[in-house]
Order: C-alpha cells, then structure tokens, then sequence
C-alpha cells in the first residue's frame, strides 16, 4: 500500500502569519500548482493515483480537483484532513501573539489551548481516526493525500512509530511530496521520500 502525501502549495499569505483551519487562497492558480507538481512525480517515479482524498480547505482542495482531473481518478474531501484549528491565533502574525502564551503553549506542547482552538493531542486523535479508518478500509493504492504540513507529520509520526515532536524538525516545504509505503503481511510502514 502506498500513500502519497502532498503538502499544498504556497498560499497567498505574507510569511509569519498563522493559517492552520483559516480558508486561505493558494498563491499561484491550482493548475499550473498541478502542472508542476505531475512533472515532480513523474520524475520521482511516484505511480500515478488510484484515488485522491484532500483536506476541504481551498488550498488543498483547489490543487486536489486539478490533480484528480489530470489522473483522472476519484477525488474526495475528508474535514478530518485540515489543518490544526489555532482559535484565536488563526490569521494573526505569530510575532504579534503574547510571549507568554506561545511559551506556555511550548511548555506543555501535548495538551496546551493557549489559543482556544485545538491542543495537539485533540489534533492527533483527529487524523488518526482518518488515518486507521483508511488503513482498515484498505483505500486503493497508491492514494495521494492533499493536506497540510501537521497532518503530513501526524501520519508520519503514526505511521513510522516516532514521536511528533521529533518529526517537527524535520524540514516540509509547501507543495513538498512525502511517500509512505506499507508491508501488509509485517503490517511495517517505511518512508520512501520525505520533503520531495
């Protein structure tokens, strides 16, 4: 089984700006996101997909229907597949959001809400329960995955047995390819490609 995830394209946001559940425009159109990503795969002999599932939110799902349609394969949306909701801290510049509660929010990285939004653990549970529905479904294969830098870390960090916080220091750029396959008989999952 192969599961391909693709982080989405770079979005029409200034840098430093935190956009995890906010509905943001990607920064070039989809298409020509499309266009230059097939080549990326093709070159990295990714097999074409069976099927695409994204993340509702336009960024994703902007580049999910053009790849689809270039593959032309069946494209779904899953709300489990977005982004970490941040509260109050959605579309502010992170430098301009209080010290105090970014230290406490990295003092107690799990469970911490300084935010309002979701903690990291409330996160977790949330993609993993799309992450062991698709594994028991046994979604056809290779499936490309449209989504966002968290949640390429969250399956990463379920799928390869590391910790989270292990892989947040592992580089992720937008529009970057991770490759995920898995043994069914050992049940093992191994990396093939990270940030490509």
């Amino acid at each position: 089984m192969d599961i391909v995830l693709i982080r989405h394209p770079a979005v029409a946001l200034e840098t430093g700006v935190c956009y995890g559940h906010s509905d943001v425009a990607l920064a070039e159109a989809a298409d020509v996101s499309s266009a230059a990503l097939a080549l990326r795969l093709a070159g990295l002999q990714v097999p074409a997909p069976r099927v695409v599932i994204s993340s509702p939110l336009t960024r994703c799902s902007a580049l999910a229907v053009e790849m689809a349609n270039d593959f032309g394969c069946v494209l779904s949306h899953d709300d489990r597949l977005k982004e970490m909701n941040f509260g109050d801290w959605e579309t502010r510049r992170w430098d301009a959001i209080d010290r105090e509660l970014l230290d406490d929010w990295a003092s107690n990285f799990e469970h911490a809400r300084a935010h309002g939004g979701e903690s990291v653990a409330q996160f977790v549970l949330r993609v993993r329960a799309w992450f062991d529905a698709y594994v028991r479904t046994r979604e056809l294969s290779p499936t490309y995955v449209v989504t966002h830098a968290g949640v390429i870390r969250a399956i990463a960090s379920l799928a390869l047995d590391v910790p989270l916080e292990g892989s947040l220091r592992w580089s992720l750029e937008t529009g970057s390819v991770v490759w995920l396959r898995r043994n069914d008989e050992a049940r093992h999952w191994s990396l093939v490609k990270w940030n490509a």
